[in-house]
């Protein structure tokens, strides 16, 4: 079983802010991607779940659902080739935190797909 580990994460504003300055953007129906190419051997994800999705609890289940989607992903068979690896950003929406998580999870996939696919 793959783990979300910190090597997996972005972390650093900096991370963050690089991400959504100079990478492409796919809307998604339960979130937002951002992605731009890293030059390590795996994808990383960073999170945005801002104040208007509701409480503490609503952004955190909104938080671990989008960590467990990527998560699927990395698992054996899944990875990216090494010249396709994304820093990715998930900017999460209202309607994630009641969707199926099949839903959710084929939402992700998909708008990932579009951010490896070609400019």
């Amino acid at each position: 079983m793959s783990k979300f580990t910190a090597g997996s994460r972005l972390r650093a504003r900096h991370e963050f802010t690089a991400v959504q300055d100079a990478g492409r953007r796919v809307a998604a129906r339960y979130m937002t991607l951002l992605g731009r190419v890293n030059a390590l051997e795996r994808d990383r994800l960073g999170i945005v779940a801002s104040r208007k999705l509701g409480g503490a609890v609503v952004r955190n289940r909104a938080k671990r659902r989008l960590r467990e989607v990527f998560r699927r992903g990395l698992l054996p068979g899944a990875r990216p080739p090494a010249d396709r690896t994304l820093d990715l950003v998930a900017i999460a929406r209202r309607e994630l935190v009641d969707a199926p998580f099949a839903l959710v999870e084929a939402d992700f996939q998909n708008a990932l797909r579009r951010l490896r696919g070609p400019r």
